[in-house]
């Protein structure tokens, strides 16, 4: 994710590292997948060093990855800012459910880390031909739309997951 944030900000200056980023996000893709499944395969697992590593090695690689965003000139470094935001919010969300409910989700409506990559990637292809787009008789940078976007659905995935949340917590522990 260093390398795609690294290839973000060079993509400024010259387009051809659009390509850079996409081969990062397939590396970091391989990686992630494999670590826990090569973990099982081998018999060594570690569940809770595993978690732990594999978490904030991701809130790490975001953070370089919306820096990247910021620096680049293809998003609005506050869009890029409020990307971290909602995506750290999230990911308080999901490890506080894990903690107090021993249940883990990293998706949410069928929409995970696969799948931000894989819209990432299109992103970058779309940004060769049509980095600005219009809506409404206005011009906009094309990932500060997907950005905004991602922000609001971050915004609804974290709000009715607390709710749910909040509710199943308040019946498992009723005052008397």
């Amino acid at each position: 994710m260093l390398a795609a944030g690294l290839c973000y900000w060079a993509a400024s200056r010259d387009r051809r590292f659009l390509i850079g980023i996409i081969i990062a996000l397939a590396i970091n893709w391989f990686g992630d997948s494999l670590d826990g499944t090569l973990a099982r395969v081998r018999n060594r697992l570690r569940p809770r060093y595993g978690f732990y590593v594999d978490h904030i090695t991701d809130a790490v690689g975001t953070f370089f990855l919306m820096g990247g965003l910021a620096l680049s000139s293809y998003m609005n470094p506050f869009i890029a800012l409020g990307l971290l935001i909602a995506y750290f919010l999230l990911s308080i969300e999901v490890y506080l459910t894990t903690y107090v409910l021993g249940d883990f989700h990293m998706s949410f409506w069928s929409f995970g880390p696969t799948e931000l990559r894989l819209l990432l990637c299109i992103g970058n292809i779309a940004l060769f031909s049509r980095p600005i787009v219009e809506l409404s008789g206005h011009r906009f940078l094309l990932f500060d739309v997907g950005g905004a976007i991602g922000i609001c659905g971050m915004a609804l995935m974290l709000i009715w997951s607390s709710l749910r949340h909040t509710v199943q917590l308040y019946r498992a522990e009723r005052l008397p």
